[in-house]
């Protein structure tokens, strides 16, 4: 029987809870989509521990609004902007171009969620594009920089709508079948969790740890694609505020007993247990199949290829 991981926080702790005590001084950090939502309190809780994070945002403006309070709030001036469009394959390699020296907190945030259907300049569908390729791109552009650090964290933010249903290697980008905005995401957000089991595979050896997190309910922009109809027919969520949303990210990207123990899902800062059929809450069974994450790195690398 396996035993999950658990931790002292839970559904209603904060990251500052989860950073109390920690002291990341001399670690470098990026985390991405942190000019709004849990991404911003993500990036306050690492900087409120000493490390000098970089907000990797689509507009540098509002990201050089938030990283000014957060340097105010943390007392860490070491808060830097830089630019990424995760659409746009450029964009993603202009900063792993732009990166030198090792980096120890990567934290894939940034997500786009139930847009019309449209594609990016390769063709490729929105929601899988953004959520999974771009951070893909941008995370094996890294690699060396996370191995250079010699003991990372790369966090993935997944989201319960994986269980919607796995990556469908025929049509990933809903060529043969109707586009559903929401089984679009869920894949995107199943894409993200094979990620990271793939990851922690290949990359454990370099001291890289790789999980994934579903965050929680949380009220942002996210939902900004959502029309009125569609935002009333949700369930009835108990919503978390940015702070206890960004708790299991920055748990996940700190907590030191996790070390080396990758490869695995969170929700409510904890590993999350298998999900049972007709439940929204713990991990299908497809978002951390092995065979699976391994043929999606492989599908991502030939599709970064024919992009170049």
């Amino acid at each position: 029987m396996t035993v999950l991981i658990t931790t002292p926080f839970n559904a209603d702790s904060t990251a500052a809870d989860v950073v109390a005590g920690r002291d990341l001084s001399g670690q470098r950090a990026i985390v991405t989509g942190a000019s709004s939502g849990i991404g911003i309190e993500i990036a306050r809780a690492l900087a409120s521990a000493g490390a000098e994070v970089t907000l990797a945002v689509r507009d540098t403006g509002a990201g050089d609004q938030v990283a000014r309070d957060i340097a105010a709030s943390t007392g860490n001036a070491t808060v830097r902007v830089a630019r990424l469009d995760l659409s746009d394959l450029g964009s993603v390699g202009a900063l792993v171009a732009a990166w030198s020296g090792p980096l120890h907190i990567l934290v894939n945030n940034a997500g786009v969620c139930f847009p019309p259907e449209t594609h990016n300049a390769q063709g490729l569908e929105t929601q899988f594009a953004v959520n999974h390729l771009g951070h893909f791109a941008l995370t094996t552009g890294l690699h060396p920089a996370l191995a250079a650090a010699g003991r990372a964290r790369l966090v993935t933010l997944s989201s319960d709508a994986h269980i919607y249903g796995p990556v469908d290697f025929d049509d990933l980008n809903f060529r043969e079948r109707p586009y559903d905005p929401a089984v679009a995401y869920g894949q995107s957000k199943t894409a993200t969790a094979l990620f990271a089991v793939e990851a922690q595979r290949r990359w454990s050896a370099d001291g890289v740890t790789a999980n994934t997190v579903h965050p929680g309910p949380i009220k942002t922009n996210l939902d900004r694609h959502l029309s009125a109809d569609a935002q009333a027919a949700l369930p009835d969520f108990d919503y978390r505020t940015a702070e206890q949303g960004a708790a299991t990210p920055t748990l996940l990207a700190t907590w030191p007993h996790l070390e080396g123990k990758g490869g695995m899902y969170f929700e409510n800062c904890n590993q999350a247990v298998r999900n049972e059929p007709g439940q929204s809450t713990g991990v299908a069974d497809h978002a951390l199949d092995p065979e699976a994450a391994e043929r999606l790195w492989h599908v991502s690398l030939d599709l970064l290829a024919a992009a170049r």
